[in-house]
């Protein structure tokens, strides 16, 4: 009976897959058969190398920007994946493939059972990218599974470290966030990775387009942070309110009792008391003002509106914003200011990130990935023809000239390897080769 389900549970998905691929960012299903009572699917291979491989051949860790243009496909593809219903429940750097001549590609589909722990299978789950709703029968995987798994190889690529299991942090929680771990990681990025990373399916951020807007563009993350964890902030300011207000209350009303009891006149407080009595209770609620978008040195130091803060400035490379501009900050605008968070660590843009080009024609695939990592250069690799002019698998031309200088967040560096070599390409080279020739000694 188990095995008339799976299999049925097998056809099932890679039927649907089989319908939905090709697209952009899962790797295709080119068919599926049936034979003696089992159930076969037919999937694409493709050249070059899982991201867990790419990840170790790296000598340091990706940019936010890096990781995000890598992934954007596979979260497109993921988007998809769930518009038809269907999740996916493994995904992994071990999953995640990198083809020399594309994009990257998800694979490593499999059923709900086989991505479920304590089910009838053996389950084969992936620790510290397994949502902790993957690891019991009786909890429900959704969408926000997916989310998890996503944020987890963004987290690992942009620190380096695997995310602490879930079952471990259900016990203690002690992930670390990724500033923590790697400071060149903004904070506002660092809190999207954390938020899609709850333990909670329920407080956990939900669908991948929500969270491919947020790990773009710090506006979107910070207002769904004032949406979502500042909404706290707004209950306490509102509590402190009513407290202040029922006190005033009590107040005026003992006074008019004992005014009529004792025939004493009633105390009235002096301007200079009520003065004192209102900036108390502003400042209880005072919250931390927003310097996203403004000048650093023209607006923000040294000036006397925020001479009760300590400012603590970082520079960043950014293509979107201008020199000398806040990209974010920490804590996010809007949260009440208390004892305990009156440093104000802003992320300053030191505008376009300018690299030089290095001369890597005829480098091994491995060695010019290592030359364009060192420089934070962005690159896709693609396989060109090779008549013999070049060794196989290394790099034969590039789309951007060796020494040019360029916006390393803006320009993705077309790089083509040389495949195998073609001995049709190479006899017909030879042949000209020998015509031209004999056509010369003719004409002596």
């Amino acid at each position: 009976m188990l095995f008339k389900t799976s299999r049925m549970d097998f056809k099932d998905l890679y039927d649907d897959l089989h319908n939905l691929t090709p697209a952009t960012g899962l790797n295709t299903i080119l068919d599926v058969m049936e034979e003696n009572n089992t159930v076969y699917a037919v999937e694409e291979s493709e050249k070059g190398m899982t991201l867990t491989h790419y990840l170790s051949l790296r000598s340091r860790t990706l940019t936010p920007a890096e990781a995000r243009t890598l992934l954007q496909p596979v979260m497109e593809g993921v988007a998809l994946l769930h518009k038809s219903g269907l999740i996916h429940r493994g995904i992994c750097p071990d999953n995640i493939l990198l083809p020399i001549d594309g994009t990257a590609r998800l694979t490593g589909y499999g059923t709900l059972a086989l991505r479920t722990g304590g089910s009838e299978l053996k389950s084969q789950l992936y620790p510290g990218y397994a949502a902790p709703e993957q690891y019991s029968a009786a909890e429900f995987s959704g969408r926000y599974t997916d989310v998890y798994a996503l944020a987890a190889v963004c987290y690992k690529m942009v620190t380096g470290q695997t995310p602490v299991a879930a079952p471990q942090r259900k016990v203690r929680d002690s992930l670390e966030s990724a500033h923590s771990l790697e400071a060149g990681v903004p904070t506002w990025f660092s809190q999207v990775l954390a938020c899609a990373l709850r333990l909670d399916p329920a407080r956990r951020m939900q669908t991948v387009p929500e969270l491919m807007s947020a790990l773009t563009d710090p506006n979107v993350a910070n207002a769904m942070f004032e949406r979502g964890d500042n909404q706290i902030s707004t209950r306490k300011i509102m509590a402190v309110s009513l407290v202040v207000i029922f006190i005033l209350a009590v107040l005026l009303f003992w006074s008019l009792l004992g005014g009529r009891s004792d025939d004493k006149p009633t105390p009235i407080s002096t301007p200079a008391e009520n003065s004192e009595e209102g900036a108390s209770s502003y400042e209880e609620i005072e919250t931390i003002p927003d310097l996203v978008g403004k000048r650093y040195l023209t607006e923000i130091k040294d000036s006397d509106l925020y001479a009760g803060y300590r400012i603590v400035m970082t520079e960043q490379n950014s293509s979107e914003v201008a020199q000398g501009v806040v990209i974010s900050q920490d804590p996010l605008a809007g949260t009440l200011k208390t004892e305990e968070n009156q440093i104000i660590r802003l992320v300053v843009s030191k505008g376009p990130n300018l690299v030089e080009m290095p001369d890597i024609l005829g480098f091994t695939q491995a060695n010019a990935i290592k030359q364009l990592d060192e420089r934070g250069i962005q690159y896709r690799m693609q396989v060109v023809e090779n008549d013999g002019t070049f060794a196989e698998g290394c790099v034969a031309k590039t789309d951007v000239v060796a020494g040019t200088k360029f916006d390393a967040g803006k320009t993705i560096v077309n790089v083509f390897i040389a495949g195998e070599r073609d001995d049709t390409l190479v006899a017909s080279t030879a042949s000209s080769e020998e015509e031209t020739d004999s056509g010369d000694s003719q004409a002596e």
